[in-house]
C-alpha cells in the first residue's frame, strides 16, 4: 500500500453530480437496460473530465455519485486499491474485492453502484492502439511462437455490443501484482522520461501475471438462462492446461455446454475451431521442447497429445513451415547460450 498514490487518488475521486454532468456531456444512447438508457462513453476522460487522447488513461471513480449504465469501445481495467466496488451489468452483479482486478470487455454495458467514501477505485482504459504486435511478443515463450496466452488481451476486447465479456481476477492480494499496479499510476500521475514505455511494458506485465494467477484457478464460464457469459479466457486457459489429451466432449461437460454450441463458441470468437486452437497449444509446446531440450522428435510428438508422428510432422510443418527437425536446428538453445 502506498499511502502517497493513495492520498494523490483521493484528491480526484470526488463526488460528480450526474445530472449536471450529463447535459455538457452530448451523450448517444446505444440502448436500454430495464428501461434504463445505456450510454456510449466512447472518449477516455483524466480526472478533470477532459478528453483524453492517449491510448492508455488512468482515472479515479467519483466516491458517492451515480454513474450510469453506459459502454466503451475500449478495454476497462477497474481496480479497487482501497474497499470494493460492485459493477451491474445486464445479467448480473459482480462483487470487486479490494486488489481484485475486473477486465471489462469492448462493448459490455455496465454501471458501478456509488463507491463508499474512504474508498479508492481506480480504471485503466485501454484502447486498441494501446499495444502493437511487438508488445505481444513480451507475452510469447519463445520469439517464433504465438501460444495461446498471446492471444488473450486482444480476445478481451469483443466486438459485438453488450455482449456481457469481462474477467474478474481473485489476485488474493499478490504484492507483486499490487507493487505493479501502483508503479504504473506512478508513472501515469508523475511522468518522467520514457514513462509511456514503462506503463505499455508494466501493464503486459500485469496481464501476465494476471493469465498465471487465472491458471491456478479453478475458473468456469457461468451461465445465465442457457447462455454464457462471455469469459473466453477460462475457455483458452483451459485448452492451455489440458492440450495433451482435450476432448470437445470432455472440455463441454466440464463447461456445462453442449459441445456443437462450444465449437461454434470458440471459432465465432477466436475464428479457430476448436481441433486448431488444440493444435496451435500443442505446436507451440512441441517448438520449446524442441528448443530448449534435447528429447527425441517421436517423443515430444506423444508428449505433446500426437500418437502418430507422421501426423505430428504434418501438423508442425503446416503451423511453422519446417519440419520438427528443421526448426530445432535453427533454433535450439545450448545450456551456454541460456
Amino acid at each position: 500500500m502506498n499511502t502517497e498514490i493513495l492520498e494523490l487518488l483521493r484528491q480526484n475521486s470526488h463526488p460528480r453530480d450526474w445530472q449536471k454532468l450529463a447535459p455538457l456531456m452530448n451523450l448517444h444512447v446505444a440502448s436500454q437496460i430495464d428501461g434504463q438508457p445505456v450510454y456510449e462513453f466512447y472518449n477516455t476522460l483524466d480526472d478533470s473530465l477532459a478528453v483524453n487522447p492517449q491510448s492508455i488513461a488512468i482515472s479515479v471513480q467519483p466516491v458517492n455519485s451515480y454513474i450510469p449504465f453506459h459502454l466503451h469501445d475500449y478495454v476497462e481495467v477497474m481496480i479497487p486499491l482501497l474497499g470494493d466496488c460492485t459493477v451491474v451489468t445486464r445479467r448480473e452483479k459482480i462483487a470487486v474485492g479490494q486488489d481484485d482486478m475486473l477486465v471489462m470487455g469492448n462493448q459490455t454495458a455496465h454501471r458501478v453502484e456509488s463507491i463508499k467514501t474512504g474508498s479508492i477505485v481506480v480504471n485503466l482504459a485501454l484502447k486498441q492502439s494501446a499495444f502493437t504486435l511487438n508488445d505481444f511478443d513480451f507475452m510469447r515463450p519463445t520469439n517464433n511462437n504465438a501460444a495461446i496466452s498471446t492471444m488473450l488481451f486482444s480476445l478481451m476486447s469483443n466486438e459485438q455490443r453488450d455482449n456481457a465479456s469481462y474477467n474478474l481476477f481473485k489476485t488474493q492480494h499478490n504484492a507483486k501484482i499490487v507493487d505493479t499496479v501502483y508503479d504504473i499510476i506512478r508513472e501515469y500521475y508523475r511522468p518522467d522520461t520514457q514513462s509511456n514505455q514503462i506503463i505499455r511494458l508494466e501493464i503486459l506485465t500485469l496481464l501476465t501475471r494476471l493469465i498465471r494467477v487465472a491458471a491456478h484457478s479453478d475458473l468456469k464460464v457461468k451461465t445465465v438462462a442457457g447462455e454464457p457469459t462471455t469469459n473466453l479466457l477460462s475457455l483458452l486457459l483451459y485448452i492451455e492446461k489440458n492440450y495433451a489429451t482435450i476432448t470437445l466432449a470432455e472440455m463441454a461437460k466440464h463447461f456445462g455446454f453442449n459441445p456443437n454450441y462450444l465449437s461454434a463458441y470458440l471459432k465465432k470468437q477466436t475464428g479457430l475451431t476448436f481441433i486448431k486452437l488444440v493444435h496451435l497449444q500443442r505446436i507451440n509446446t512441441a517448438a520449446e521442447y524442441l528448443t530448449y531440450t534435447k528429447a527425441p522428435v517421436d517423443q515430444i510428438a506423444i508428449k505433446v497429445g500426437y500418437e502418430n508422428p507422421s501426423y505430428f510432422y504434418k501438423v508442425f510443418r503446416k503451423h511453422l513451415q519446417v519440419s520438427p527437425t528443421e526448426y530445432r536446428e535453427k533454433n535450439q538453445i545450448h545450456p551456454q547460450q541460456r
